[in-house]
């Protein structure tokens, strides 16, 4: 077996950015993608690295994981990072790119590296010979998913949901108006969409009846919980959406002086800020109810969708089951995975699970060891999730403080994540001295 020769299936977030970690550590590697020859029901743009359900990547403090992982990639020399630094956006607390730009700066500096090769076209079988990086992601097509099925023996899935996209020049802006949540960021990245109580009610009314997108006979909606259809939240109790994606808290109308019965917010989508995203309003009506329902929302009456929202299956396997924490496959040590298919859920996650997968394929290739992060890390306690929980009921985890262990010695609350993520950090860069 030639265990010099990587190929990696899958350019979306993971597979770019393991492509590149094992190509900077000195080793070719091919990089397989069947975009432009074939879509996802869910991919649109030609280029490489496409972010799907939104434009954000969430949180940028310290405060959330989610940042302390952004942290740990951009000091590791993230491909994924440096795109996401170069390509953002306005968006208060938040890390949020245009996504055209992105997934373009990744698709040059992927081609122009002189030791990926990027091949088009579907892959229907695993290859039988050298290392292999399965990075195929949630939407892996049918042919590909069944040789995965095969491989592992089983795979899991669970739906996801994508947020309409509106037209800016269709917001009516003498109702809508600009701010961020407690004025983080430059205090005016979002634009919020006030609405009184009984408009409220109406509008949760109206999206409990409307018209829903069936799923097929064969198929359970399995929905994650940190992607929940905006509709499906509604049927949990009047005032759901008021304290999740429509939550008022943090923000004040100009008009009135006063916090909104509840709101929506409308987050930049690309650079030129003639698109924004509806946030948290993911969702599985149809098409036309989607423009009947989202225009009682105030300001949103003559809105454009540039995209309405959708439904698909993502596809996982059952990494603890499956997968050692260096990402490699148990029965088939050769053979690793990264992305969204491991059960990792986030962009985020998805290019630090690529990012580890790269570099121990590039250390494999080379005769090495590959290397595991401490638990202690970001990035350590998400693969401690991924390969450690409980196999008969694992789901789809988003990386969060709760993942992480325990502080020795008594620390107070409001101290707690500062102190988890200063010691991540150093041990995270103890641990990256040696890559």
């Amino acid at each position: 077996m030639n265990n010099n020769k990587i190929t990696i299936i899958g350019a979306g977030l993971a597979g770019c950015e393991a492509a590149w970690q094992a190509a900077e550590r000195g080793v070719p590697v091919t990089l397989r993608e069947m975009k432009p020859e074939k879509f996802s029901p869910a991919h649109s743009l030609p280029g490489l690295a496409e972010l799907v359900c939104s434009n954000s990547l969430r949180g940028e403090s310290l405060e959330n994981a989610v940042g302390l992982l952004k942290e740990e990639l951009r000091r590791a020399g993230s491909l994924f990072m440096e795109a996401a630094d170069a390509t953002r956006v306005p968006a208060g607390g938040a890390l949020a790119v245009d996504r055209e730009l992105f997934s373009r700066y990744i698709t040059e500096k992927i081609g122009s590296h002189p030791l990926i090769e990027l091949v088009h076209g579907e892959v229907t079988e695993i290859p039988a010979d050298g290392l292999v990086v399965i990075a195929s992601g949630p939407l892996s097509s049918d042919a590909l998913a069944g040789r995965i099925g095969e491989l592992t023996g089983s795979y899991l899935y669970f739906y996801d949901a994508i947020a309409p996209i509106v037209a800016a020049d269709s917001i009516d802006l003498t109702k809508a108006f600009r701010a961020s949540r407690y004025g983080k960021g430059e205090g005016d990245d979002y634009l919020n969409c006030p609405l009184d109580e009984q408009q409220y009610q109406a509008f949760v009314a109206a999206l409990l009846a409307a018209d829903k997108v069936p799923a097929r006979e064969f198929e359970k909606m399995i929905h994650f919980e940190g992607c929940m259809p905006v509709e499906e939240m509604a049927q949990r109790g009047i005032d759901t959406l008021r304290f999740g994606p429509m939550k008022p808290v943090g923000l004040t109308d100009p008009r009135s002086g006063a916090e909104p019965h509840a709101v929506v917010q409308l987050r930049q989508e690309n650079r030129a800020a003639t698109m924004y995203n509806l946030v948290g309003f993911q969702t599985k009506l149809t098409w036309p109810e989607q423009r009947r329902v989202f225009r009682m929302i105030p300001g949103l009456e003559h809105a454009e969708f540039v995209r309405l929202g959708s439904m698909h299956r993502n596809t996982y396997i059952n990494a603890p089951q499956l997968l050692l924490p260096t990402f490699q496959l148990k029965q088939e040590p050769r053979i690793l995975f990264a992305g969204q298919i491991t059960g990792v859920e986030g962009y985020v996650e998805s290019a630090a699970s690529g990012f580890l997968a790269g570099v121990n394929a590039g250390r494999l290739a080379c005769g090495g060891a590959p290397t595991v992060p401490p638990g202690t890390t970001a990035m350590g306690s998400l693969v401690g999730h991924i390969t450690n929980a409980d196999a008969r009921h694992f789901q789809p985890m988003n990386v969060n403080y709760g993942l992480f262990p325990d502080l020795p010695g008594r620390v107070k609350k409001k101290e707690r994540r500062a102190r988890l993520a200063e010691r991540a950090l150093a041990d995270f860069g103890e641990w990256s001295k040696n890559l």
